[in-house]
């Protein structure tokens, strides 16, 4: 399927977080041809720019020798202008990657900076090539970070180690309660009782942190014994979005604060993989709801029947699909597809059940080292029906 004509440049003038890019929209464009260039590389510095060029133009000139016709090669060159013209920038503050999506013909083009770090890769296919974003949006889902100590609190969001305050609150206990002539007793019960509002008032904004329920949860941070105030708190909503606490001064740096909540967030993300596995082995040990195998699950991909869709990380699944009519199937590729006669091409599998599943809904894991995964060929689903 063509672009919408908004959907044919976008080029966003500050760094962006992965789950603000529109995958499933990239996940439904398509050609019978290969015209589609996809491009991720390094970019955190002037020198491994550089080198990302030059990896980057060695890729270019193999594929325009192996292009089989002249048909191919001159909407290729004119993809290969536009990526070049999308890497000859210097690296803004922050970035650490480049991933470019790109098509000559339809003037398309995408051109994302990141926070985070990918793998360099070119790939020439009829799609953009999304598997490597995938798997940066699985690691790195937006989360929430209170820092906190029993008179100030600043309240976090985390996109893909980029840090935004949303709230800053604090008391003066010292000016609010002065201790002169009050007993000990009465200054102390006085100062809990105004730490035990001020907490109150951190717990409104939380309530209001917006998107908070979509987010993989809250990291909660900070010195002293406010974290563990704070937690008693809490509603059951909220206390089941809170994925850990963290000891730290109120005067971490940003950095550290991000690595701190990053690792803690990805910890929590593993987890729930595993859980994920742990959920489709009893759905197949129990004979209940799951399908296996790159051709089971494709189909109950196409009939909108997944929950979960796990993908074993950094598996390949050899394959083709139809250029026509989009059909694929796991195995050796045909001369033409036994459907339509269309001309047929490679793909990992992986990445088309990807895709299906963003076009209809289904949940994504992606499963670190996993042996049943594995023994199940790399993919399996959890269905609703």
């Amino acid at each position: 399927m063509e672009p919408n004509p908004d959907f044919k440049r976008i080029m966003p003038e500050a760094l962006l977080p992965v789950t603000d890019i529109d995958l499933r929209a990239l996940s439904e464009i398509y050609d019978e041809k290969d015209i589609y260039l996809s491009v991720y590389m390094k970019s955190s510095s002037t020198s491994e720019l550089d080198s990302s060029r030059s990896f980057i133009a060695s890729r270019f000139k193999a594929m325009d020798k192996s292009l089989p016709a002249d048909d191919l090669r001159q909407p290729f060159r004119s993809t290969m202008s536009l990526v070049e013209e999308a890497m000859a920038s210097l690296p803004w503050k922050g970035e650490r990657s480049r991933v470019i999506f790109a098509c000559g013909p339809l003037s398309f083009l995408h051109v994302y900076r990141l926070g985070l770090e990918v793998e360099p890769l070119v790939v020439l296919d009829t799609s953009p090539f999304l598997l490597p974003l995938a798997r940066l949006r699985d690691d790195y889902e937006d989360y929430g970070l209170l820092l906190l100590n029993s008179q100030e609190a600043r309240l976090f969001t985390i996109r893909s180690r980029l840090l935004e305050e949303k709230s800053q609150s604090s008391i003066d206990l010292m000016n609010k309660h002065k201790k002169g002539g009050w007993s000990q007793m009465r200054y102390s019960r006085l100062r809990k009782g105004a730490i035990k509002s001020f907490l109150a008032e951190v717990v409104e904004d939380l309530i209001r942190l917006e998107g908070l329920q979509n987010m993989r949860g809250l990291v909660i941070a900070g010195p002293g014994e406010a974290k563990i105030e704070l937690m008693e708190m809490l509603s059951p909503q909220i206390k089941e979005r809170v994925m850990g606490l963290l000891d730290v001064s109120m005067g971490v740096k940003p950095a550290d604060l991000v690595e701190m909540g990053d690792r803690l967030a990805l910890d929590k993300e593993r987890s729930l993989s595993r859980e994920r596995a742990a959920e489709l082995r009893s759905a197949v040990l129990r004979g209940q709801l799951y399908a296996t195998g790159a051709d089971k699950v494709r189909d109950a991909l196409q009939q909108g029947r997944v929950k979960s869709l796990l993908l074993l990380d950094g598996f390949l699944i050899p394959g083709w699909i139809c250029e026509s009519c989009q059909y694929f199937q796991e195995g050796s590729q045909p001369e033409s597809c036994p459907r339509c006669n269309g001309r047929t091409s490679r793909v990992n599998i992986l990445e088309e059940l990807y895709e299906l599943a963003q076009r209809t809904g289904a949940e994504v894991e992606f499963v670190e080292e996993d042996e049943f995964l594995r023994s199940l060929g790399g993919v399996g689903a959890i269905l609703r029906y």
